[in-house]
């Protein structure tokens, strides 16, 4: 079948071979494809083919179409393949679904991913998992990945860090004048107010010591600085637009805590 394609195509040297159709050929084996050094897009869907050995050298390829085929595992057969853009493995035999996804998971350009019709397609969290440990797919059985589902992966499958980026605060630099309480909103001190003895003022050129107490000369300064303004909210009681769609009540007023640090 290799032959005859290339008979086809007129090529006179494997090296110039960037494209193989072999779809539709009744394949149950193939012979080893490593002179195509070059070989960029390989169809061998709707055949009989059971092993991937003979992918060993083509670290070129970028798109791989083997749905329709009589595959029931792929381990070690894909993983060198970093540069696949595209991968249809639909309608085969494929039923361990960490062993498969882990197989593609150094394929970082890989966008577009077949894998349904598969019995490892019917665990409930397939297509989380998925997404999850391959964050480039944008495309996964036909339906694009949406943001939605990356956080919903996200705090699937690795909570600990998901409630992490949600406890993150975000903060600005508030300017302030001498006096201003520092602190939380919810618990407001009154900051220390020091005046400034007459006639020993900063600009005055003189060497006197304007305060009595050296600390309270410390304050002055350090009253005088910008603050950091910390915000924190609890994102998980925050309403989705779908959320809020659906929900016909009012949405109950949200809880920021904010601290402010000099």
């Amino acid at each position: 079948a290799v032959e005859n394609q290339l008979k086809i195509c007129g090529f006179k040297s494997t090296g110039d071979v960037i494209g193989l159709y072999l779809a539709r050929q009744g394949l149950r084996s193939i012979p080893s494809l490593s002179q195509f050094n070059r070989l960029k897009y390989l169809w061998l869907n709707n055949n009989k083919i059971q092993d991937l050995t003979f992918l060993i050298k083509n670290y070129c390829l970028t798109e791989l179409y083997l749905n329709n085929n009589e595959l029931t595992d792929i381990s070690g057969a894909l993983k060198h393949l970093c540069s696949l853009q595209i991968l249809f493995l639909h309608n085969n035999e494929l039923k361990k679904l960490g062993k498969t996804v882990k197989e593609l998971k150094g394929m970082i350009s890989l966008h577009t991913l077949n894998l349904f019709q598969n019995p490892l397609a019917y665990d409930p969290d397939y297509r989380l998992y998925v997404i999850y440990i391959l964050p480039s797919v944008q495309l996964l059985d036909r339906k694009l990945v949406t943001q939605r589902e990356r956080e919903s992966a996200f705090h699937l499958y690795n909570p600990e860090r998901s409630l992490l980026v949600q406890s993150i605060a975000f903060g600005k630099r508030v300017n302030t004048p001498l006096g201003t309480p520092v602190g939380s909103r919810r618990c407001i001190q009154p900051a220390r107010r020091l005046i400034m003895p007459s006639g020993y003022e900063f600009g005055d050129n003189t060497n006197r010591v304007p305060f009595e107490n050296p600390k309270d000369a410390v304050l002055v300064r350090a009253m005088t600085r910008s603050l950091t303004e910390f915000s924190s909210v609890d994102w998980n009681k925050v309403a989705t637009c779908q959320e809020r769609r659906l929900q016909n009540k009012a949405e109950e007023p949200l809880e920021k805590l904010t601290v402010q640090f000099r």
